[in-house]
């Protein structure tokens, strides 16, 4: 598989976020094992991998970007990132980003987006009607005949996308609640997720291969150099919907956590959700940084804006497929 050769300059960054199997992925964070290791060979064999930092190095002084070239990233830290995708990495001899949200790491507690998954999309009984208070507005939402998610249901549904149109009512409350407590602080947001939790009679754990990694596995994921870590925030927030003394917050915060653990000082970024505002760029700059990723869908250009650099989000594709587009984004 050889890709065909590109003059303009195109590179990319690739956005990850887990290496497992999983039941439900309704963000589409999950990449097979599998279909991991074949991205890597087709990036050995049809690209040219780079460090995320040589990368950003070589934009900031205006020189030529080397054709195909790719940098591989991780966002949020979860443990599958060290015991899933470092040894595939270094089989394969390809650097990788990853970016931590600090908040959650040591922490025996999912992601909230997974615990809402954890509680509402999994095959059990729940009951029919849930009434909560989100901010000052009282809502109530009834689950009708899901209240009762059998096996078969589960499976017919599971492979169901956030963006796609729910097929049920569990998809619409999944939808509704994660809409709602996007935006909430964190304290807000726990609280809701704690009367969640307490009417789905869950309890508080993580799956096994749910949860965030501790700060010694981030020393073990980092050791040996060819997996450098970056700041994500300390608790996943919508960095534009906050003022600019709570996004410093985030930001400062995430920075000296990521670097306690480390040891050694960090300048890349990533923006949860990809948001971000001018307040979040000054932010950025005064606490050090001199680079932050977003999720817009595109290749890496020289003059890009450091401070906003695109990233494609990677599927849980074949390498067949990846190669495909690898050649389609090239040739842009």
């Amino acid at each position: 598989m050889n890709l065909p050769a590109s003059d303009n300059g195109n590179a990319l960054i690739l956005m990850y976020h887990r290496i497992a199997k999983v039941s439900t992925d309704p963000w589409s964070l999950s990449v097979d094992p599998q279909f991991f290791a074949e991205h890597l060979q087709v990036l050995r064999d049809c690209a040219y991998p780079v460090k995320l930092k040589d990368l950003i190095d070589l934009l900031g002084k205006g020189g030529d970007l080397r054709s195909e070239s790719v940098a591989v990233t991780f966002d949020d830290g979860y443990s599958d990132n060290l015991y899933s995708a470092k040894p595939v990495l270094e089989r394969y001899e390809i650097p990788a980003t990853v970016f931590l949200a600090t908040g959650y790491l040591g922490s025996n507690r999912e992601f909230w987006w997974d615990e809402l998954d954890r509680f509402l999309l999994q095959p059990g009984l729940l009951p029919a009607t849930l009434q909560l208070t989100l901010g000052d507005t009282p809502t109530t939402w009834e689950l009708g005949e899901t209240a009762h998610y059998d096996d078969a249901a589960f499976q017919q549904h599971r492979t169901w996308k956030a963006e796609q149109e729910a097929p049920s009512s569990r998809q619409t409350l999944y939808r509704s609640l994660w809409g709602s407590m996007q935006r909430m602080p964190e304290a807000e947001r726990q609280e809701a997720l704690a009367s969640v939790m307490a009417w789905a009679g869950a309890l508080p754990e993580s799956r096994p291969f749910f949860r965030p990694m501790t700060p010694q596995e981030v020393v073990t994921l980092a050791d040996g150099g060819l997996i450098e870590v970056g700041a994500h925030t300390v608790t996943h927030p919508v960095l534009s919907s906050l003022p600019a003394i709570r996004q410093k917050e985030e930001i400062q915060r995430s920075k000296e956590t990521v670097e306690d653990i480390v040891g050694y000082n960090i300048s890349n970024f990533a923006y949860p959700y990809g948001d971000f505002n001018p307040e979040s760029v000054a932010v950025l700059r005064e606490c050090g940084f001199t680079s932050a990723c977003s999720t817009a869908p595109s290749g890496v250009q020289k003059g890009n804006d450091l401070f906003q650099l695109p990233r494609i989000h990677v599927g849980n594709w074949s390498g067949e497929e990846l190669a495909g587009r690898l050649s389609a984004w090239f040739a842009q």
